[in-house]
């Protein structure tokens, strides 16, 4: 059976939690329908330290980890980016946005959990990352975006071989889910290299550190067909 991902909010006493970021009052909806956190507000970001076990195949559980974004800490203080560490972060939201779609359609095609689950957290990552192309008054290249359209002609070219590689088979997908993930944390890594602005790097960190994971996942599915 197929299943649509929906991108999920929770609100508590007038909290908005989503995807590792904890914001008081409203959030607004972008056309693409992934949330957007307001400008001004107190916001927490996740450390994506924590995982629980959980298998996606339908009815079981084992020890593969998911790659969930659990725990909160405070978002480091802004610094100071330059104009290509600018550039860059505008890149990792098409990059979030990217691997969101691809597995949402992964998920509708093969009825996988493993992919409604790390399209979820993709959700999570690119709310972090628009937090700091707000905060630093960057254009997101993601905004009003349709699900597989993106701004940067590379991008795009990307997101449409991967998802013909992934029509096949479901391994054809899962292997296509580890591309992504190998080449987020090539990204993340070089982004990294000389950073200094606090909040870019905590953000930068915590993706890689999920991404590792989604990776490990993506591994271990592979492993197992």
């Amino acid at each position: 059976m197929k299943r649509n991902t929906k991108i999920a909010t929770a609100v508590t006493a007038g909290v908005l939690a989503i995807g590792g970021v904890l914001t008081g009052g409203a959030v607004a909806a972008g056309t693409d329908s992934t949330p957007t956190p307001e400008t001004g507000v107190h916001q927490q970001m996740m450390t994506g330290r924590q995982h629980h076990a959980e298998d996606y195949r339908e009815g079981t559980h084992d020890t593969r980890r998911d790659g969930s974004c659990t725990g909160y800490t405070a978002l480091a203080p802004q610094g100071t980016l330059t104009a290509d560490q600018k550039a860059t972060l505008a890149g990792m939201a098409e990059e979030e946005k990217l691997a969101h779609d691809l597995y949402t359609a992964f998920a509708e095609r093969y009825g996988v959990r493993i992919f409604e689950r790390i399209a979820a957290a993709e959700t999570q990552h690119l709310t972090a990352v628009r937090t700091l192309l707000d905060r630093y008054d960057i254009s997101d290249p993601t905004a009003g975006r349709s699900a597989g359209e993106f701004t940067d002609p590379a991008v795009q070219a990307t997101y449409d071989r991967l998802l013909k590689q992934g029509e096949d088979s479901l391994s054809d997908a899962l292997a296509a889910g580890r591309t992504v993930e190998t080449d987020d944390i090539a990204a993340l890594n070089k982004a990294l290299s000389g950073l200094t602005a606090p909040d870019a790097r905590q953000v930068y960190t915590n993706l890689l550190a999920a991404s590792e994971r989604h990776q490990a996942a993506f591994e271990h599915w592979i492993a197992a067909e």
